[in-house]
């Protein structure tokens, strides 16, 4: 029997529009490429909590399949080495074996990028977190972040990465962590065993093919969840992350008014949800890190803000100090 849990009321629309969007499928071919290409990665280194974008659809009792869990916080666990390659070397060229299937099983590999520590047991640490890309501004939001040295994590759609390989390598090679978020943005805690592992197999494929390695991290559309995507994803090695600040940016497009909910939800140990496909969140993030860093917040991945060693297929909205 599945389980799930309902997150605020506040977010009930999210399905229809994330839906909407979902259904054009790939990023478009001009998606933003004021980039270079970057190369394989190098081994190195508003809403608050629990008001996530729950599906709108006729409540289920508990215990029934099909019960909603709310998306609370984002976030991609550290990369680990994929059979098909691993950082510091080419991406592979050659579609990978149909029967395949990328686990996340093998010893972690340090995130790309400048090694660096942070410890977020004693500083003030937060996760920014976007789903649904590589969109066509996520380049754009990709240079903001290296200007202000701020690494976040991104949760991409699969089919979307597969269509964006260079901006998936340029995540891994700045130092960010890249998740699951499925292959099609599909209601996962309504879909059978097997659509689910399709769906999750599909995206790591395509990371895996991108960039040389796997992710560990997922985190379900619509923060739909219940026992059997537990199963696959603890099968797949895949934690799930949801979030504890959702300031709806999907809904209003808004900068100040994103801005806004970012900055007042956020505490410390929180994971924030925000979308880069959405022009109007990435020119909110320049006012969102000045806020915050002014507050004495430090820019942590999912993985260093809630440590590396998480379990697969269990739930994470926040850092539990």
């Amino acid at each position: 029997m599945a389980s799930r849990v309902r997150f605020g009321a506040m977010g009930t629309a999210a399905v229809i529009l994330c839906g909407w969007l979902s259904s054009f499928g790939s990023v478009p071919a001009a998606a933003d490429r004021s980039f270079s290409a970057a190369p394989a990665p190098q081994a190195g280194s508003g809403n608050v909590r629990g008001s996530g974008k729950s599906v709108e659809r006729p409540a289920v009792a508990p215990g029934r399949r099909g019960a909603t869990v709310g998306r609370p916080g984002a976030g991609s666990a550290p990369v680990r080495p994929g059979g098909a390659g691993i950082p510091g070397t080419p991406a592979p060229t050659g579609a990978l074996p149909p029967t395949e299937e990328p686990r996340a099983g093998d010893p972690p590999v340090s995130e790309a990028g400048a090694p660096r520590h942070i410890d977020c047991a004693k500083q003030k640490c937060v996760a920014l977190t976007f789903d649904d890309g590589p969109g066509p501004k996520t380049g754009t939001l990709l240079r903001m972040l290296a200007e202000r040295n701020v690494r976040a994590t991104f949760f991409v759609v699969g089919r979307n990465a597969a269509a964006e390989p260079a901006v998936i390598r340029r995540e891994i090679a700045d130092g960010h962590v890249v998740g699951n978020h499925s292959w099609s943005h599909a209601d996962l805690g309504r879909a059978s065993a097997a659509t689910v592992r399709s769906e999750l197999v599909r995206t790591q494929r395509a990371v895996r093919h991108a960039a040389g390695v796997t992710p560990v991290l997922m985190r379900p559309p619509y923060g739909s969840t219940d026992r059997t995507v537990a199963a696959v994803t603890r099968d797949l090695g895949l934690a799930q992350i949801l979030w504890a600040v959702d300031p709806l940016d999907w809904k209003d497009r808004n900068s100040a008014i994103v801005t806004r909910r970012v900055v007042r939800g956020t505490k410390p140990g929180y994971i924030v949800l925000m979308h880069d496909i959405h022009p109007t969140t990435i020119a909110a993030v320049p006012g969102i890190i000045r806020a915050l860093k002014a507050k004495g917040y430090v820019f942590a991945t999912v993985p260093e803000l809630l440590g590396t060693h998480l379990k697969p297929g269990h739930r994470y909205t926040k850092r539990n100090h």
